[in-house]
């Protein structure tokens, strides 16, 4: 034991030292573990796009809120920065989603339901009012209206007086996973590419810190994807956005280094980790090999990870902390770069803010007490994790052929591959919930009658006069802009929309005159036309 007492002795001497890590025994942790010729940090980044990973710095704790109007997630967003979130995540409203303005027939009894109602340049002010855009790191979960969205965003930038160059953060804008998993698309899939491509290009030249894509699996696996399914679905997806980019006139490698990706993290630990393990290889070959990109940027994969919704119950609510917990760790484990927490109680309702201050210190208990965050890649070398990599990459490259065989993901979308294959695995997953080989604590084993059910006075709800309130506020914009300018601003929207220039400029001049997000999205459908279910 002489050894034993020398090492621990040695790391209390160095544990007051820069960067060293050990133990509560003294047990000194090293950076990493295993042979040089599979580090983290380098290609094929299976075990992480970074040498040190989170010894270097943690993850973005990113968590996902928006509710009501503009003010109401301001102040709940100053709560979570307060309480050390250090990212913002935007949830809209269905009416943002779909092109509505609140005063819309088609917007009634939806405003600020399951997300903030964003209308106008002012409602972004105030979302973001005593925030400061150019050091906080903002999401924004948006699709079918995500260029009109980042209008906004940039000219709330301008009117503050902040250079557009020095905002960070992401937009969602992955709309094909919206005709397969959640249907908050508006305008046919060709055309919704050709604003994706826009916005690609937009952020390239004056967002180089912006994200202008996540491509998202989190969807799919939601509605019902296994995760070997995620992964292909997800991946074929981010080709089709490369080779729409390269089509465009887009260099790889002044582009890909800011496509991000968004996955879903659920119960099964081991997988999940093999999964993110997994998505880095695949990608990392798939960039430098297929298209031929050459900056190891461009190689890398970075991803956000939510924890999965699908997986919480509204029995035993409080059941779902344990759920959200693993999941959450092994996200970590799998070396997300940023990570969204559930709270217990969104099984019944949007989050309360002491739910949602729980859901926040799951990450920060992680990352502050655990140690796993002192070595990266803790789980590598593992004989089951390695294979369970390898059977995971496999399993997506099988995929991945019959996508290439089928035409590529714009044609896995329309001839209703993805949804077949998802359909199937929602069924089977849901048979083995119903005949009790998949046990879910709480709901089908293990039922207690003593379980905490939430009070329902307790559970957060939304002024049902939100909707008039935000209608309101639209009569008095609308009475008090400059008009001619708003009308000069649709029209020239629609001229580029019609021909081949780039719509974020005047999506932008369209924000800055106070067009709404209705008019502006309005102006797009004029020139693109709906895709009404499945016609355009």
């Amino acid at each position: 034991m002489v050894w034993y007492r020398q090492r621990v002795e040695e790391g209390n001497r160095l544990m007051a030292g820069p960067d060293i890590r050990a133990t509560q025994s003294g047990i000194l942790v090293d950076p990493v573990y295993g042979p040089a010729e599979t580090l983290p940090g380098q290609y094929p980044y299976t075990r992480g796009i970074h040498p040190t990973m989170y010894r270097g710095r943690h993850w973005t704790m990113r968590q996902y809120a928006g509710y009501a109007s503009a003010e109401e997630s301001n102040r709940r967003y100053r709560f979570l920065l307060e309480g050390g979130q250090t990212g913002l995540s935007v949830a809209f409203d269905l009416p943002t989603q779909l092109g509505y303005d609140p005063d819309h027939p088609l917007a009634s009894g939806e405003v600020g339901r399951v997300g903030v109602s964003v209308a106008s340049l002012d409602d972004m002010a105030t979302l973001f009012d005593g925030i400061p855009v150019d050091r906080v790191s903002t999401s924004m979960t948006i699709n079918a209206t995500a260029p009109i969205l980042l209008a906004f965003y940039v000219a709330n930038a301008l009117r503050q007086g902040v250079a557009p160059a020095t905002l960070s953060g992401t937009v969602q804008n992955d709309i094909l996973k919206e005709y397969v998993a959640r249907g908050t698309y508006i305008y046919p899939p060709r055309a919704s590419l050709r604003l994706i491509t826009d916005t690609v290009a937009f952020c390239a030249r004056e967002l180089p810190r912006w994200n202008p894509i996540s491509i998202s699996g989190y969807h799919l696996r939601e509605a019902g994807a296994t995760a070997v399914q995620e992964l292909a679905f997800t991946m074929a997806n981010g080709i089709e956005y490369v080779r729409a980019a390269l089509t465009a006139g887009l260099d790889i490698d002044d582009f890909a280094p800011r496509l991000s990706f968004f996955f879903a993290c659920h119960n099964a630990f081991f997988e999940e980790i093999a999964k993110f393990r997994a998505a880095r290889r695949l990608w990392a070959e798939t960039i430098r090999d297929q298209f031929g990109a050459k900056r190891p940027e461009s190689w890398k994969l970075r991803f956000h990870t939510q924890t999965a919704g699908s997986t919480l119950t509204a029995q035993e609510p409080e059941n779902n902390v344990i759920r959200v917990t693993l999941q959450a760790l092994a996200a970590v484990m799998g070396g997300t770069q940023s990570l969204h927490c559930n709270a217990l109680d969104e099984a019944l309702a949007l989050p309360t803010e002491a739910t949602a201050r729980t859901a926040l210190r799951t990450q920060q208990i992680i990352a502050h007490e655990t140690g796993v965050t002192d070595t990266a890649d803790p789980l590598g070398g593992s004989y089951f994790v390695e294979a369970l990599t390898d059977e995971v990459a496999n399993g997506a490259r099988r995929l991945l052929g019959d996508i290439a065989r089928i035409g590529g993901a714009m044609k896995a979308v329309e001839t209703g591959y993805y949804a077949r294959l998802i359909e199937e695995s929602a069924y089977q997953y849901q048979r083995a919930i119903d005949d009790g080989s998949q046990v879910i604590a709480g709901v089908n084993r293990f039922r207690s009658d003593s379980g905490v059910e939430p009070d329902a006075q307790a559970l957060l709800s939304v002024d049902a006069t939100l909707g008039a309130q935000q209608a309101g506020r639209l009569v008095t914009l609308r009475a008090t802009r400059d008009e001619d300018r708003v009308q000069t601003a649709l029209t020239r929207v629609r001229e580029v929309a019609r021909g081949s220039g780039n719509v974020m400029e005047p999506l932008i001049a369209g924000a800055q005159a106070s067009a709404t997000l209705g008019e502006l999205a309005g102006a797009l459908r004029d020139v693109f036309g709906e895709y009404l279910d499945g016609i355009a």
